[in-house]
Protein backbone atom coordinates (compact mmCIF):
# COMPACT_ATOMS: atom_id res chain seq x y z
CA UNK A 1 0.00 0.00 0.00
CA UNK A 2 1.29 3.44 -0.93
CA UNK A 3 1.33 5.23 2.43
CA UNK A 4 1.38 8.67 0.84
CA UNK A 5 -1.78 7.95 -1.19
CA UNK A 6 -3.69 6.27 1.66
CA UNK A 7 -2.73 8.03 4.90
CA UNK A 8 -6.01 7.18 6.65
CA UNK A 9 -5.42 3.48 6.04
CA UNK A 10 -2.08 3.80 7.79
CA UNK A 11 -3.79 5.57 10.68
CA UNK A 12 -6.32 2.73 10.85
CA UNK A 13 -3.49 0.18 11.07
CA UNK A 14 -1.91 2.27 13.82
CA UNK A 15 -5.19 2.47 15.75
CA UNK A 16 -5.67 -1.27 15.38
CA UNK A 17 -2.18 -1.99 16.71
CA UNK A 18 -2.73 0.36 19.66
CA UNK A 19 -6.12 -1.16 20.45
CA UNK A 20 -8.10 0.00 23.43
CA UNK A 21 -9.86 3.31 22.81
CA UNK A 22 -7.77 4.28 19.79
CA UNK A 23 -10.03 2.73 17.11
CA UNK A 24 -12.96 4.63 18.62
CA UNK A 25 -10.98 7.87 18.51
CA UNK A 26 -9.96 7.25 14.90
CA UNK A 27 -13.56 6.59 13.85
CA UNK A 28 -15.04 9.57 15.68
CA UNK A 29 -12.39 12.00 14.39
CA UNK A 30 -12.80 10.64 10.87
CA UNK A 31 -16.57 11.13 10.97
CA UNK A 32 -16.19 14.76 12.08
CA UNK A 33 -13.44 15.46 9.53
CA UNK A 34 -15.38 13.89 6.63
CA UNK A 35 -18.53 15.78 7.62
CA UNK A 36 -16.59 19.05 7.56
CA UNK A 37 -15.10 18.16 4.17
CA UNK A 38 -18.54 17.40 2.74
CA UNK A 39 -19.80 20.73 4.10
CA UNK A 40 -16.94 22.58 2.37
CA UNK A 41 -15.21 23.65 5.59
CA UNK A 42 -11.94 21.77 5.02
CA UNK A 43 -10.00 20.31 2.10
CA UNK A 44 -9.93 16.58 1.40
CA UNK A 45 -6.31 16.20 2.48
CA UNK A 46 -7.12 17.90 5.79
CA UNK A 47 -8.99 14.75 6.81
CA UNK A 48 -5.95 12.58 7.63
CA UNK A 49 -4.19 15.50 9.31
CA UNK A 50 -7.15 16.11 11.63
CA UNK A 51 -7.53 12.43 12.42
CA UNK A 52 -3.81 12.07 13.14
CA UNK A 53 -3.75 15.17 15.37
CA UNK A 54 -6.77 13.92 17.30
CA UNK A 55 -5.18 10.50 17.76
CA UNK A 56 -1.91 12.04 18.92
CA UNK A 57 -3.70 14.05 21.64
CA UNK A 58 -5.58 11.02 22.99
CA UNK A 59 -4.62 9.29 26.23
CA UNK A 60 -5.07 5.64 25.35
CA UNK A 61 -7.09 3.37 27.62
CA UNK A 62 -6.08 -0.23 26.98
CA UNK A 63 -9.07 -2.16 28.39
CA UNK A 64 -11.97 0.28 28.25
CA UNK A 65 -15.46 -0.40 29.46
CA UNK A 66 -18.45 0.77 27.47
CA UNK A 67 -18.67 4.08 29.34
CA UNK A 68 -15.00 4.80 28.61
CA UNK A 69 -15.54 4.04 24.93
CA UNK A 70 -18.44 6.54 24.81
CA UNK A 71 -16.27 9.10 26.60
CA UNK A 72 -13.42 8.56 24.10
CA UNK A 73 -15.88 8.95 21.21
CA UNK A 74 -17.27 12.21 22.61
CA UNK A 75 -13.79 13.51 23.42
CA UNK A 76 -12.51 12.78 19.90
CA UNK A 77 -15.52 14.46 18.26
CA UNK A 78 -15.14 17.60 20.36
CA UNK A 79 -11.36 17.69 19.90
CA UNK A 80 -11.63 17.36 16.12
CA UNK A 81 -14.43 19.96 15.95
CA UNK A 82 -12.31 22.39 17.94
CA UNK A 83 -9.41 21.94 15.50
CA UNK A 84 -11.71 22.66 12.54
CA UNK A 85 -13.18 25.76 14.15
Amino acid sequence: VDKSRFPCLMLAFEAGRAGGTMPTVLNAANEIAVSNFLNGKIKFMDIPALVEKTMSKHSLVINPGLETIFEADNWARETCRAMVN
